[in-house]
């Protein structure tokens, strides 16, 4: 697909009580430093832009990688015209026609109906250029500037600004610089101005057409002035190629057909969304070197460093892609996950643009040992396993890093109840001592390995054999009383015990022995699904959005609409059922996913649940990261190419593949009969061909235990 049929705004029609995405319409390069997206509102926080607002506040720079997250960074840039007694976002604020705009992964292009200006923006990865065209006399710019500002005119065509505005960052003084190229002079310069939530006002005089050229930096002015510099030469049309072809680059990777244009656009658009996050968060000095600012010690130091990445959401399906399409970017963040351990002395969970500590667990350690078994940077594994090992064992002084109840962790083998959320920091413990012992595994530590195995079995201290959930236990290894099993919050994170009993991927054989065999968690499985999606409040005291999105799905308790449940339909593969699967992921791909402005069932997550969607639509599922394997769902395309890392082609066929053909029949790979249920990532990387035929009727056989999804226990 073109990267130009993408529309941005997919996913954006959101507000802070009900998700259908919570994505903002981005613009810039893949991975960029900088986003730009059309700002309609500074009234509502964070959901400061909505697609049906028909209001045109200015291009908001901004580094927001979740509303829940807040902005950090930002500024707004707005062409005027004419005389004004007041200046602010409201006051300089126009009508537009959203439906005559181009909201494009490349540039963005409007028509401010009250000065009849149009513009056009296409960033770079540290700068962009802006093209205006006037209609009117007294031409000029507004720059709104929140936050801490300083801003002075380095002469009549070039301005210089600095930005101190952030949620959170370990450095008070954490500064974004910037410098902006007019290729038409200011009537005004001025010399400096600062301040607190500023607004500046710049005039242009009768000009008809300015274009605007600029470069950021979070390292200097200097450095801002260097990636302006660099782009000097460059024409509009020249910032339009490079960034288009950037992108085809990436759309590129996978090539699919579906018998239903939707589908194939609703593919695509989600392809664009998995290369926005992780964001750049280096730059290149005189000599090309790459540098980065680390805002703990609040210095410059040499290599990479990426941000806007939450691990909790993003190691299941974002990562797991990225070694099969996009590798060598892969290699580099994880240069940049090492780089955050040695200045803060733990592997990073939730950077924006620092660490914020949020949610459970320590999962950069599946991130990490995906790509051990898989083969990627094992230069640098030796150095991860020793970070990952120090966040097992060792507590941190500050809240926002490392694990939380470690020592309890290590003590009682699972996390007490007095803690918040403490059934899923157990789960995940479990499963990142698992990632160790996998690391260490491609290390030839014995030692290490049976240590951290043994250590993956601590989800059993939390089995309730009598209700078949988990339960948060006290320091005396006592349940807690009153179980409710769809009270949300409290032991649980974003769920209730539906929703957090089964996050045991590193062996599920284990969960299945304990939940009395086959038999019984297959009846399990069935009440998670056809019981009603309803939800206690009491954990939080309110009716949080998750809880609202997931009763407005209609999939009984199996919540698609945040991440904890991505691999719920898989479940019935480790018990030899995928028949009961295939014809669920059909429908939950196809009735809560779609192209346009509500295109989401709940939060997508810095390219999370855009993930699970591509890989769904392939037909395989990466249930377990660090396993090397891929559980086989049921492929929604009829046709794909996935062009490979490693220079190779995968191709995929689905036929007969209409709305009637909810099963597998049978499955080839390069022309022989695959039987197991599962892929292995080196049977992918191999190429050929994968030939699912499809059927209306489910083709159930006994499978061997071989043939079953990675277990400890199997």
């Amino acid at each position: 697909m073109n990267i130009e049929k993408i529309d941005t705004r997919h996913g954006t029609a959101n507000q802070h009580s009900f998700s259908n995405g919570n994505c903002l319409p981005y613009t810039g390069v893949p991975f960029g430093m900088n986003y730009f997206a059309p700002q309609t509102t500074d009234q509502k926080g964070s959901w400061w832009f909505h697609p049906e607002d028909r209001v045109f506040q200015g291009y908001r720079l901004t580094h927001q990688p979740s509303p829940w997250m807040g902005d950090f960074s930002s500024l707004l840039i707005t062409p005027v015209s004419g005389h004004f007694e007041q200046v602010s976002p409201f006051h300089v604020q126009s009508s537009y026609r959203p439906e005559e705009s181009h909201f494009s992964p490349t540039h963005l292009a409007m028509e401010q109906l009250r000065y009849q200006i149009t513009s056009k923006l296409i960033p770079s990865m540290y700068g962009g250029i802006l093209e205006i065209t006037y209609q009117k006399k007294e031409n000029g710019l507004f720059l709104s500037l929140p936050g801490t500002y300083q801003i002075k005119a380095l002469d009549e065509k070039h301005l210089a600004f600095q930005l101190i505005n952030f949620s959170g960052c370990e450095d008070d003084h954490f500064t974004f610089y910037g410098i902006l190229q007019f290729e038409h002079p200011m009537i005004e310069a001025f010399e400096m101005q600062s301040g607190t939530d500023g607004h500046v006002l710049l005039s242009f005089g009768n000009c008809s057409k300015q274009v605007l050229r600029f470069g950021t930096s979070f390292i200097s002015q200097e450095q801002a002035l260097l990636n302006l510099q660099r782009e000097q030469e460059q024409t509009l049309q020249d910032y339009l190629q490079a960034s288009q072809s950037q992108w085809q680059h990436y759309l590129d990777k996978i090539q699919v057909e579906h018998h239903d244009y939707e589908q194939t656009k609703t593919f695509y658009h989600n392809l664009y969304r998995v290369f926005l996050f992780p964001q750049t968060f280096y730059e290149l000095n005189e000599k090309k070197e790459k540098i980065h600012y680390d805002t703990l010690h609040k210095q410059v130091r040499p290599g990479v460093l990426y941000t806007n990445n939450g691990f909790w959401d993003t190691y299941k399906t974002v990562y797991p892609l990225y070694s099969l399409i996009a590798k060598e970017k892969y290699e580099e963040m994880l240069e940049g996950f090492l780089n955050s351990y040695y200045e803060s002395g733990f592997l990073p969970k939730w950077l924006s643009p620092d660490e914020r500590g949020l949610m459970p667990g320590t999962l950069v350690d599946a991130v990490i040992a995906d790509a051990a078994v898989k083969e990627i940077r094992p230069d640098l594994m030796p150095e991860f396993l020793k970070a990952m090992i120090k966040g097992a064992t060792i507590q941190s002084e500050k809240d926002n890093y490392g694990r939380q109840g470690t020592k309890d962790y290590l003590t009682y083998g699972y996390v007490p109840s007095d803690y918040h959320e403490s059934v899923n920091h157990t789960l995940d413990y479990a499963y990142s001592d698992f990632c160790i012992s996998q690391v260490a595994d491609t290390l030839n530590q014995a030692e290490t390995v049976a240590h951290y195995r043994q250590q993956a079995g601590n989800y059993r201290q939390l089995f309730d054999e009598h209700v078949g959930l988990m339960r948060a236990k006290d320091r005396e290894g006592n349940f807690r009383s009153h179980f409710n099993s769809v009270r949300w919050g409290g032991d649980y994170a974003e769920g209730s015990a539906w929703q957090s009993s089964f996050a045991v991927y590193q062996d599920f054989a284990g969960l299945i022995k304990l939940s009395g065999g086959d038999t019984a968690f297959q009846q399990k499985l069935i009440d998670l699904c056809n019981q009603p999606p309803s939800f206690d409040v009491d954990g939080y005291g309110f009716e949080i959005h998750e809880m609202s999105e997931m009763a407005a799905l209609e999939f009984g308790q199996l919540a698609i609409s945040n991440q904890p449940s991505f691999h719920y339909p898989f479940l019935f593969s480790y018990i030899g059922k995928p028949e009961m699967a295939q014809p669920l992921l059909k429908q939950l791909m196809q009735e809560t996913f779609h192209s346009g402005i509500k295109g989401y069932p709940g939060d997508e997550d810095n390219g999370s649940m855009a993930g699970w969607y591509i890989f769904n639509s392939l037909g395989f599922y990466p249930v377990t990261p660090g396993s090397g394997e891929y559980v086989i769902g049921m492929p929604l395309v009829k046709h794909a190419k996935i062009s490979l890392s490693n220079g190779k082609e995968l191709v995929i066929e689905a036929t007969p593949n209409l709305p009637q053909q909810q099963f597998i029949h049978e499955i080839k790979r390069n022309q022989e009969i695959h039987k197991a249920l599962y892929f292995t990532h080196n049977e992918l990387l191999a190429g050929g061909t994968i030939d699912f035929h499809l059927g209306i009727v489910p083709n159930p056989r006994t499978y061997h235990s071989n043939e079953l999804p990675f277990s400890l226990s199997k």
